[in-house]
């Protein structure tokens, strides 16, 4: 009989301010069959550091960036290293740390939008598909009852023939002027330089495309 274990997951972004990383941990906790070994939560690393210790996370576990991340992680014994990587940062990391990953050897998790650009889902596809390792999307609303209803709902035919869909996702909390100067989350959401050229689509607009 093989020795069963935990899944070891590594983190990049999750820090203070954020709102997703908090609900991976949680989400991963759920079963019990995964345990946060390593990260790097922040841009900054004392701030990255201080998370980690939150984390209960030894000190030599928490790098000062992604890139290092991979590399020492890489670098220890099979039995200790991450087997996976839950990517949790602004957008326009997704894909570089996805890259750095893939190289390592790591398997990658990561939040939606997968990356930025038409060129670097490509490149991401290549890159997967020559590293034959897993790579996962994370879309917030797949698991909700009502969205799943729907979706048998209209694959039964109950709603007819569905001719057009309208999805609403406010956003009430960026409406507040001046909102961008007070909250991490408004900085880099209403900066096209990372959260896209529309500041919406890739990032919000990706549920309503994953829905339909």
């Amino acid at each position: 009989m093989t020795n069963k274990r935990k899944i070891r997951m590594g983190m990049v972004g999750g820090g203070p301010g954020s709102m997703i990383g908090p609900i991976h941990r949680m989400a991963a906790a759920l079963d019990g069959e995964i345990e946060l070994v390593c990260g790097v939560f922040s841009s900054d690393p004392e701030t990255s550091r201080r998370a980690a210790a939150q984390c209960y996370l030894p000190a030599d576990r928490c790098y000062d960036n992604f890139r290092s991340m991979m590399e020492s992680e890489a670098r220890l014994p099979e039995g200790e290293r991450m087997d996976f990587v839950a990517v949790v940062t602004p957008n326009h990391l997704h894909f570089p740390v996805a890259e750095a990953a893939l190289k390592c050897g790591f398997h990658v998790l990561s939040d939606k939008p997968a990356t930025l650009s038409l060129d670097e889902a490509l490149a991401l596809h290549s890159l997967v598909k020559d590293s034959g390792l897993l790579y996962g999307l994370t879309h917030t609303y797949a698991g909700y009852p009502m969205i799943k209803q729907a979706r048998e709902m209209v694959a039964a035919g109950a709603l007819g023939s569905v001719r057009k869909v309208l999805v609403e996702y406010p956003q009430g909390w960026l409406s507040e002027a001046g909102i961008e100067n007070s909250s991490k989350q408004a900085q880099w959401r209403l900066d096209p330089t990372r959260a896209g050229i529309s500041s919406c689509v890739g990032d919000i607009g990706s549920h309503a495309a994953h829905i339909c």
